[in-house]
C-alpha cells in the first residue's frame, strides 16, 4: 500500500441541499485523507449537458491518503451513494459527484478509473478551486 500519496478530488452537487452535500463529502473525506485542504465553494452553471439543469456547487479538496487508487475510488462511490447519488445517465443531475483529479504523479488508465482526470484542464469549475488547494498546477 502506498504511503502518504497526495490526491485531489473534485466535488459537485446540483440537486437538493447542495451545500449540505458538499459539506458531508468534506467531513467523510476527512476520515480517509490527512492534511485536508478545502477550496471555497463555487456556484457554476451546468456544462456539457443535453437539457437544462440547476446550477452546480463545486469545490476541490486535497489531502494525503494511504489508500490505493481503486480503494479511494470505492470510498468516493460509497460517499456518493450515502447522499443518494443515482446514475440514470452519464450527465444527469446529481446530489453528489466526486471525481479523482490527481493521485500523486501517477497516470492510471483502467476501465473504471482515469487519472489525472482527462478533462480537468478544460473545466473552470475544477481549475479555479484546484488552484486554491494544489500548489503545483504546472502539470
Amino acid at each position: 500500500m502506498p504511503s502518504g500519496v497526495r490526491v485531489a478530488i473534485a466535488l459537485g452537487s446540483n440537486l437538493g441541499d447542495r451545500d449540505a452535500h458538499l459539506r458531508y463529502a468534506v467531513t467523510r473525506l476527512s476520515t480517509i485523507l490527512t492534511d485536508l485542504r478545502v477550496s471555497t465553494f463555487h456556484n457554476t452553471a451546468a456544462v456539457e449537458v443535453d437539457e437544462p439543469q440547476p446550477d452546480y456547487l463545486n469545490a476541490v479538496v486535497s489531502g494525503t491518503t494511504t489508500l490505493t487508487p481503486h480503494a479511494l475510488l470505492a470510498e468516493m462511490l460509497t460517499i456518493e451513494r450515502e447522499r443518494g447519488r443515482e446514475r440514470p445517465s452519464l450527465r444527469a443531475s446529481r446530489t453528489l459527484d466526486l471525481d479523482l483529479i490527481f493521485y500523486g504523479d501517477q497516470v492510471i488508465s483502467t476501465p473504471d478509473l482515469t487519472v489525472p482526470h482527462p478533462r480537468w484542464r478544460e473545466r473552470a469549475f475544477v481549475v479555479g478551486p484546484l488552484s486554491e488547494v494544489w500548489d503545483d498546477l504546472g502539470r
